[in-house]
C-alpha cells in the first residue's frame, strides 16, 4: 500500500471507526519469546512452545503491516508510541529497527510525532546501539535486578553464568551515548529484603532516575515444601499459563513486595523526590489527587495495554499470551478493530467487575483496584475467591505511605511541588532519636536503617534551634543532638508516625512552615 492509498484509507477509517477510541499501548515482540538469556523467573521464556517450527522473526511485511495499523488506529492522537519488547528485541539487529523508524516516518500524519520504547536486558548493546536509540530519541527501559550478588541469582545465561557484567558494559554505553533510559527491577525471593540497597545502586553506581519494580509472581499448580519447581528453567516446563494457586520460590512473598516498596519509599522521600521517579510512587499519588493510574495494575479497569507476537497475533496482554486470550491476526483483521472487539472490552471490565467483596468494600480500593487479575489467586477472609496474592503487601504500603502521599497531594493542590515534603522530613528526622525504632517499620534502630548512610543532606536551617543556628553560623556545624530532644516532642514525633489523625500528624501547619524562610 503507498503512502496516497493509506492517507485515503485513514480518511474511510475516521468515518467507519467505531471502536477502540481510546489510545492503547501495545507491546510488539519481534522476536517472540526467543531471548540470549535463561533467567529462572521468567515465565515468557516457555510461550516459544505456542509457534512449534517458528523462526521467531517478524517479516518485513508484517512489519509495515503493524507500523501502517499502529498509526491507523491513532490517526486522531497527536502521539503514537511505538514500544518494542521480547524475549530479546535486539536480537533482530540493528537494520530492522532503522527500517521500522523509516517507516513510522512514512506513515505518521501531519502534526503526529512518534515516541520509541524498548525493553531489553542489555547484554547486546555497544556503542552502535547507543547512537541509533540517542539519534531516534529511544526510551530504553534495561533490566537490571540490583547489584551482582543479587541480580546474578536469577538472571544468567544459557550457560547458567551470572549477566551482571554484560548489563553493566551495556548500560555504560547508553550513559556515554547520552540514552534516556530506566531501570526495571523485578522483586522476587532474594531482594526483597534489600529494597534500599537495591535503590541506592540504582540512583547512586547507575545514575537511575527512572525505576520500575515489578514482584516476581510465578503461579503453579505443584510444588515442594519450600516452593521448590521440578524444572531449572521454564524452557524446561510445558506452556506458562495463568493457573495454579502456588507460587514457587523465587516469587516475592505476600507481604515481601509491600516491605521492600517501604524500604526503598523511606529512603527516596527524604531525598530523591522530585529527582528520581519511582513508578509505584507516581502511580499511588495519582490514585490519591484522582488522576489516572499510570500502571493498568492499580487502574479500575484495564485492556488497553496489548501485545503483538512476531507473527502478527494480537493477545489481550502481555502477561496473558496464552491461547484463550488470542483476539486474532493482523494480517486477517485490523488492530483497531480486535482492540475495540466487545471481547477485549470485556476483558478489561472484568478487571473492576470480579473483585470479591472483601475488595469492593476496602478502604484502600481507590489506591489498590485489586492489582493484575493474573495475581488473583488467593483466597479471602471470608471464604471468597479473587484476592490478590499480593493484598497484604498491597495493604502495608499503601497505608504506610498514607500521610505522605496526603501531604503531596495538598502541596500540589497549592501548586506547589510534591518535592517539598523533604523539608518537612528533614525537620522530622534532625530532630529524631538515634536510637529510636526506624519509620520504616523494620524493628531497627533509626542509626542502623534509613538514618545510616547514603547521601544524607545536611539540616535545613529553619530545622535547628537558635543555638545550633548560631553554631552553623560561626563554622561550628553541629546539630543539636537529635537525643537532646525534648520527651514531648519525641513522643510527638513518634504519635505523628503511628497516628494521622494525632495534632502533630496534621499536614496544614508543617506546610504552612515549609513557606517561611
Amino acid at each position: 500500500m503507498g503512502r496516497e492509498d493509506f492517507d485515503g484509507h485513514v480518511k474511510q477509517v475516521n468515518t467507519e471507526r467505531t471502536h477502540a477510541q481510546q489510545a492503547f499501548h501495545l507491546l510488539a515482540k519481534p522476536t517472540g519469546a526467543v531471548c540470549n538469556l535463561d533467567c529462572a523467573y521468567c515465565f515468557f521464556l516457555s510461550k516459544e512452545m505456542l509457534y512449534p517450527g517458528s523462526r521467531f522473526r517478524m517479516a518485513d511485511e508484517l512489519l509495515e503491516r503493524y507500523i501502517r495499523e499502529l498509526i491507523d488506529a491513532h490517526v486522531n492522537a497527536p502521539v503514537v508510541e511505538v514500544s518494542w519488547q521480547g524475549g530479546e528485541p535486539t536480537l533482530m539487529g540493528l537494520e530492522f529497527f532503522r527500517r521500522s523508524v523509516e517507516l513510522v516516518n512514512q506513515y505518521l500524519q501531519p502534526g503526529q510525532v512518534a515516541e520509541y520504547t524498548i525493553q531489553t536486558n542489555g547484554t547486546r548493546l555497544d556503542e552502535q546501539w547507543a547512537a541509533f536509540f540517542s539519534e531516534h530519541d529511544f526510551l530504553v527501559g534495561i533490566s537490571l535486578d540490583g547489584p551482582r550478588e543479587i541480580h546474578d541469582v536469577y538472571r544468567v545465561t544459557r550457560g547458567g553464568r551470572g549477566s551482571f557484567d554484560q548489563v553493566m558494559r551495556g548500560l555504560g554505553h547508553l550513559r556515554a551515548g547520552g540514552v534516556r533510559f530506566n531501570v526495571l527491577t523485578t522483586v522476587n525471593a532474594a531482594n526483597e529484603h534489600r529494597g534500599r540497597e537495591v535503590y541506592r545502586f540504582l540512583r547512586d553506581e547507575c545514575a537511575a532516575r527512572f525505576v520500575q519494580f515489578i514482584p516476581v509472581i510465578e503461579r503453579v499448580s505443584e510444588a515442594g515444601g519450600d516452593g521448590e519447581d521440578p524444572w531449572f528453567s521454564w524452557r524446561d516446563r510445558p506452556l506458562y499459563t495463568q493457573t495454579g494457586e502456588l507460587v514457587t520460590n523465587r516469587s516475592v512473598s505476600a507481604e515481601g513486595y509491600g516491605r521492600f516498596l517501604i524500604d526503598v519509599f523511606e529512603e527516596w522521600v527524604r531525598r530523591d523526590v522530585g529527582e528520581v521517579y519511582v513508578q509505584m510512587f507516581d502511580t499511588t499519588l495519582a490514585n490519591w489527587v484522582g488522576e489516572r493510574a499510570g500502571m493498568c495494575v492499580h487502574c479500575e479497569t484495564c485492556g488497553l495495554a496489548l501485545a503483538l507476537e512476531h507473527n502478527g497475533d494480537v493477545y489481550s496482554c502481555d502477561h496473558f499470551v496464552e491461547p484463550r486470550y488470542r483476539l486474532g491476526n493482523i494480517g486477517e483483521q485490523r488492530l483497531v478493530d480486535l482492540v475495540g472487539s466487545e471481547r477485549q472490552k470485556q476483558f478489561g471490565l472484568d478487571k473492576r467487575d470480579t473483585l470479591p467483596r472483601y475488595c469492593r468494600e476496602c478502604d484502600l480500593r481507590f489506591a489498590c483496584h485489586g492489582g493484575c487479575p493474573k495475581d488473583r489467586f488467593a483466597t479471602t477472609p471470608d471464604g471468597e475467591s479473587g484476592l490478590n496474592y499480593l493484598c497484604p503487601s498491597f495493604k502495608l504500603f499503601f497505608n504506610h505511605v498514607s500521610q505522605p502521599m496526603r501531604l503531596m497531594s495538598l502541596l500540589l493542590a497549592q501548586n506547589r511541588a510534591p518535592a517539598e515534603i523533604v523539608q518537612l522530613y528533614e525537620k522530622t528526622d534532625v530532630r529524631r532519636g538515634r536510637n529510636a525504632p526506624c519509620p520504616c517499620g523494620s524493628g531497627r534502630k533509626w542509626k542502623l536503617c534509613h538514618g545510616r548512610g547514603g547521601r544524607i543532606p545536611p539540616p535545613a536551617e529553619e530545622a535547628l534551634s537558635p543555638a545550633d543556628r548560631g553554631r552553623r553560623r560561626a563554622g561550628i556545624d553541629r546539630p543539636r543532638s537529635t537525643d537532646d530532644t525534648s520527651r514531648d516532642e519525641r513522643k510527638n514525633l513518634e504519635l505523628a508516625e503511628d497516628r494521622p489523625d494525632h495534632p502533630a500528624a496534621r499536614s496544614e501547619p508543617p506546610l504552612t512552615r515549609l513557606g517561611e524562610r
